[in-house]
């Protein structure tokens, strides 16, 4: 292309380089140091250089946000670099684009001040749930280990969130250090009031283990037992201390109990042992006492049970399953005895021969008496008299056969 074609510029025969603008063509250099196309393309380099640094200045204000004024002094520069150029090229297209710039980087500029508006807006919102949380466990959390854990996750929340507007955000941080003071102190006063009930507790257990520890020798198994079930009962009331407390107390009191028990089982087997012996002897005296029926002598009898009876409380007390069966089994045996020297003091008693023989006169006489009632009763149908006398014989004659057997026993 000869120079007189280019679009932006020519060189002169002198060596003179010119560049063509909207104003006309003005000089940019004087080239002698080789050919006019070596000169258009020195001086298009130079061209491009400036157009590189509008396009970069292009990307950056539709990339990064750029303050107007930054903008605007860049612009300026590159308008009187544009100006002054010593370069050959549409410098007057340079030109519109760095015009066009301005407005660009405003609209962009109000674009990024917006979105950080949007984004403290957002950051503020963040943070206001975050603190609303944090006050929320402050006043009403219970469990302290995942309150506090919660607490923290939310200080690194608010750490990891943007920033927001300063004012609202140290209002803000205010709140939440507040909510982290109060949710300390509420569980600091919580632990205190724990420690102080836990130490009640335990004050009240050394009581019941010391007592325990005083029963654990008592030889008076039943009433010994019953204060240990009411000292059991006084424990589970008590409440809980400290673990390693409750642990230390619990194995003192449980050593106190158990050697209570075992003592008392150790008594009781040696007891049950004594029992069965005593019941075996009383066994073997029950069945001598049985040798003795029927009784055929009173009085030989009665030496032989009252011997057997002297050995009988010697021996001692037998299981209460046991006691019943013997005891009844000797009783049995004194009942015949002694119904055996009645009927022996009853023969050998004259008095009681003539009351028996007086019994059965009278009864027989009022019988006799009944029979003559009966018979006029009936002559004259007068059943309520005949019923009358019909009853009482009836009765009568009953009496008369157990006084007749009374006396049969007092005379055979």
């Amino acid at each position: 292309m000869s120079t007189e074609s280019h679009p932006w510029g020519r060189v002169a025969d002198d060596g003179t380089v010119y560049v063509r603008t909207s104003a006309g063509e003005r000089v940019v250099g004087i080239w002698q140091a080789g050919s006019p196309d070596e000169a258009l393309a020195f001086f298009t380099r130079r061209f491009d250089s400036l157009a590189t640094e509008v396009t970069l200045l292009e990307r950056r204000i539709a990339t990064t946000d750029l303050a107007p004024g930054q903008v605007k002094a860049t612009i300026t520069r590159l308008h009187g670099a544009i100006d002054d150029a010593k370069a050959v090229g549409d410098l007057d297209g340079l030109k519109r684009r760095l015009d066009s710039l301005t407005e660009r980087a405003e609209q962009r500029h109000a674009e990024h001040r917006a979105a950080r508006d949007r984004a403290r807006v957002e950051a503020i919102e963040i943070k206001e749930r975050i603190v609303a949380e944090a006050e929320t466990l402050a006043a009403e959390a219970t469990h302290w280990k995942s309150g506090g854990e919660r607490l923290k996750a939310l200080l690194e929340e608010w750490k990891a969130a943007p920033h927001g507007e300063r004012q609202a955000e140290s209002a803000l941080w205010k709140r939440m250090s507040a909510a982290r003071t109060a949710f300390a102190k509420r569980r600091k006063s919580y632990f205190a009031a724990l420690e102080e009930e836990r130490e009640g507790v335990r004050e009240r257990k050394m009581q019941l283990v010391t007592r325990a520890e005083e029963l654990s020798s008592s030889t008076d198994w039943a009433a010994t037992a019953s204060a240990y079930r009411e000292l059991m009962a006084s424990w589970k009331e008590a409440g809980r201390a400290d673990r390693a407390a409750e642990e230390e107390l619990w194995k003192r009191f449980r050593a106190a109990q158990s050697t209570f028990f075992e003592a008392r089982s150790a008594a009781m087997s040696a007891k049950d042992t004594q029992l069965r012996e005593h019941a075996s002897a009383k066994e073997e005296l029950l069945a001598e006492a049985n040798k003795l029926l029927p009784v055929t002598d009173a009085k030989v009898a009665r030496t032989a049970l009252r011997s057997i009876h002297q050995r009988w409380d010697k021996i001692g007390s037998v299981a209460k399953e046991a006691q019943e069966r013997l005891e009844g089994g000797l009783k049995r045996v004194d009942d015949a005895v002694r119904k055996a020297e009645d009927i022996q003091w009853r023969r050998s008693n004259p008095e009681a021969l003539s009351r028996a023989r007086n019994t059965i006169d009278q009864i027989r006489n009022t019988i006799s008496n009944l029979e003559d009632q009966l018979e006029q009763a009936s002559k004259k149908g007068d059943d309520d008299a005949r019923q009358r006398a019909a009853s009482a014989l009836q009765t009568r004659r009953a009496w008369l056969a157990e006084a007749e057997k009374t006396l049969a026993d007092l005379t055979n």
